[in-house]
C-alpha cells in the first residue's frame, strides 16, 4: 500500500493522543465516582450563553464541548477523508477495496448484533453505538506491540478506521436528527453552496471561509441535524492544497491531545453502583454493546475481508496472514469516541445513556485485550496461520 507523504506523523500523534484519551477517561471515572461525583455533574451542568445579536448558542458545559468543539474533530476528520480520497489510500480502488469493504461489514454486523439482543426494547434506537472505531484507542493498542505488527497492517487499520469514520458521520446526519427545520437546513444549504462557488471562482482568503463556516455550523445547530456535521462537511469541502494541509496539521493535534480528551472528561464519567444497569432495558443494552464491538467488530471486520480475497476484489495487505489480520480485526473493536457520542444522542434517558457508555467502557477493554491476545499468538507462530496473502483458509 502507498501513503501519502503527511502520513507517517498521524500514527504517532494518535498513538500519544489515545494515553491521553486513556487518562481523560480514567480521571472522569474517578472523579465522578468518588466522593467530587456531584462537583463532576455540576461542572458539566454549568450553563454557557453566547449571543451575536440575535444569533446565539445557549448550552451546558457538556453540550459545548459535543456540540462546539467537537465539530473541530469531525472537521479534521473530514480533512483527513478528503486527503485520502484525493492523494491517499482511498484514491486507487484496488488498495481501498479491502478496507472498505472489511469497514462496511465492521458496521453492518455490530449493528445486527446489537439489534439482536435489544429488538423490541428502549434499547432498539441505539444500534449505532457499537458501529466505529476508536482511532487513536486502537492505533495506541497496536503502538503497544511495536514491530510484531507489520506495518501494513497498521495502515490497514487506519484506512479502515477512516471507512469507518465516513460511515459513523452518515448515520449521525440520517439517523440521530433532532426534529428538522428546512428552513434552516435551506439556510445551511445555500451556505454550502456559496463555498463551492467561491471555489470555483478561485477566491482563496481564507477570512471568508471562516465566515461562512461559521454561518454553517450556526445553521446546521438550529437545523436539528447535530451541528459537528458541519465540521465534516466543511472539511470534505475543503480543496487538497498545501494551505489546507498546514491547517490539518495544526488542528489535528489540538483534536488529539485536548479536545477528544476534553471530550472524554466530559462524557466518559458513568457513576457504578449495584443499581447501575436497573432501568428497564438498560442491561441488554450495555450486553448488545459488549457483544457488538467484541464479537460483532470481529466477525464484521474478517468475514468481509475474507469474501472480498474470495472473490478477488481485494488481497490482504503485504506479508500479513489471517492470524494477524483477525487480531486486527479485534483491535477494531475498540469503539469510544464516536460511540459515546452517538450513546449520547440515541438516549435521551440518562440511565439508558450511561448503560450505553458502561457497554463501550467493557467492550474497548475486552476488544484490546482480545486484539493483543491474538496479535501475540500470530507474531509467535502459534496460530495457525497461512502466511500466503492471497491464499485462503479451507
Amino acid at each position: 500500500m502507498r501513503h501519502s507523504p503527511d502520513r507517517p506523523r498521524f500514527p504517532a500523534t494518535e498513538a500519544a493522543g489515545g494515553a491521553a484519551l486513556l487518562v481523560a477517561t480514567v480521571v472522569a471515572l474517578v472523579w465522578a465516582n468518588s466522593g467530587w461525583g456531584d462537583a463532576y455533574l455540576a461542572t458539566w451542568q454549568t450553563p454557557i450563553r453566547l449571543h451575536v445579536g440575535a444569533v446565539g448558542f445557549a448550552a451546558d458545559a457538556r453540550q459545548v464541548v459535543n456540540e462546539g468543539l467537537m465539530t473541530l474533530f469531525f472537521l479534521v476528520v473530514g480533512l483527513e477523508i478528503k486527503r485520502e480520497l484525493v492523494t491517499g489510500e482511498l484514491r486507487a480502488w484496488r488498495t481501498a477495496a479491502l478496507p472498505a469493504i472489511a469497514a462496511l461489514g465492521g458496521m453492518a454486523v455490530p449493528a445486527l448484533v446489537y439489534l439482536a439482543v435489544n429488538v423490541g426494547g428502549p434499547g432498539a434506537r441505539g444500534w449505532g453505538v457499537p458501529m466505529a472505531t476508536d482511532i487513536a484507542f486502537a492505533v495506541g493498542v497496536v503502538a503497544l506491540l511495536g514491530r510484531r505488527v507489520p506495518a501494513s497492517l497498521r495502515l490497514f487499520l487506519l484506512t479502515l478506521a477512516i471507512v469507518d469514520d465516513i460511515g459513523a458521520i452518515v448515520v449521525i446526519a440520517v439517523f440521530y436528527p433532532a426534529g428538522i427545520s428546512f428552513p434552516a437546513l435551506l439556510m445551511a444549504a445555500l451556505l454550502v453552496a456559496a463555498i463551492v462557488g467561491l471555489r470555483a471562482l478561485g477566491v482563496a482568503r481564507f477570512p471568508v471561509y471562516v465566515v461562512l463556516g461559521v454561518g454553517v455550523w450556526l445553521a446546521i445547530d438550529h437545523s436539528g441535524v447535530h451541528a459537528t456535521i458541519a465540521g465534516a462537511l466543511l472539511g470534505l469541502l475543503a480543496p487538497v492544497r498545501p494551505q489546507t494541509e498546514r491547517l490539518e496539521r495544526r488542528l489535528h493535534p489540538l483534536t488529539a491531545f485536548a479536545i477528544v480528551p476534553l471530550f472524554a472528561l466530559a462524557n466518559a464519567g458513568v457513576v457504578f453502583g449495584r443499581h447501575s444497569l436497573d432501568a428497564p432495558g438498560s442491561s441488554r443494552i450495555a450486553v448488545g454493546v459488549v457483544l457488538g464491538l467484541v464479537v460483532g467488530k470481529l466477525v464484521g471486520v474478517t468475514g468481509a475481508a475474507w469474501l472480498a480475497v474470495r472473490l478477488r476484489v481485494g488481497s490482504l495487505p503485504d506479508g500479513v496472514g489471517w492470524g494477524q489480520f483477525v487480531g486486527i480485526a479485534a483491535v477494531a473493536g475498540v469503539g469510544f469516541t464516536v460511540s459515546l457520542f452517538v450513546a449520547g444522542l440515541a438516549f435521551p434517558a440518562v440511565a439508558l445513556e450511561d448503560a450505553a457508555k458502561v457497554g463501550v467502557l467493557a467492550a474497548s477493554v475486552l476488544a484490546s485485550a482480545l486484539g493483543i491476545g491474538l496479535l501475540l499468538l500470530a507474531s509467535r507462530g502459534r496460530w495457525p496461520d497461512d502466511h500466503a496473502a492471497d491464499t485462503l483458509p479451507r
